[in-house]
């Protein structure tokens, strides 16, 4: 079993329970999944882009990608449909508790000039979403391999009815939120 999935059960499901006042365990939030969404834009001029993104993916997430498709055209941007333009991938389970052990300890903390995530990026919904600039802060990637910089969303998507349940489930987890 993966060490927050253990620490969820032992630990922050109990405090949950006890600072909403739940009757029942299945009315505290938990985290369902996380999706991990890059978008390549330039997959358009250059198809091994997309190929080093898709490697760049597999490393950080340890499962393959899917690709995603244009869903209409936009001359604007050349683009026609059904054309690659990103790249994405759903963890669950004892996968998406393992991603958030290395996001939250190892890969958070290496973001240059950090000072803490924002509080509103929650989506009314208690899902919270963000943006990382640059794929090196994960240590699965080789800082001598990468062809360029590219960034990504990663959305944590909660059972939690309100923003202020999503927000007390991720502090529980130690999730760096500015204060």
């Amino acid at each position: 079993m993966a060490r927050l999935k253990k620490e969820y059960r032992e630990k922050i499901l109990p405090a949950l329970l006890e600072q909403f006042s739940y009757k029942s365990v299945m009315q505290a939030p938990r985290i369902t999944k996380i999706t991990l969404n890059m978008g390549v834009g330039e997959a358009v001029a250059d198809k091994k882009s997309l190929q080093s993104a898709l490697s760049d993916m597999e490393k950080i997430s340890g499962q393959k990608p899917i690709v995603t498709l244009a869903r209409k055209s936009i001359a604007g941007f050349k683009i026609r449909d059904d054309m690659p333009i990103g790249c994405k991938v759903t963890l669950r389970s004892d996968r998406m508790y393992e991603f958030l052990d290395r996001l939250i300890n190892i890969s958070i903390p290496r973001i240059r000039d950090f000072r803490g995530l924002s509080a509103k990026s929650f989506d009314g919904r208690g899902n919270y979403s963000l943006g990382v600039k640059e794929q090196i802060i994960f240590p699965e990637i080789d800082y001598d391999k990468i062809d360029v910089l590219r960034g990504m969303d990663i959305t944590i998507t909660t059972t939690a009815q309100t923003n202020d349940e999503g927000l007390a489930l991720l502090k529980l987890f130690n999730f760096p939120f500015k204060s």
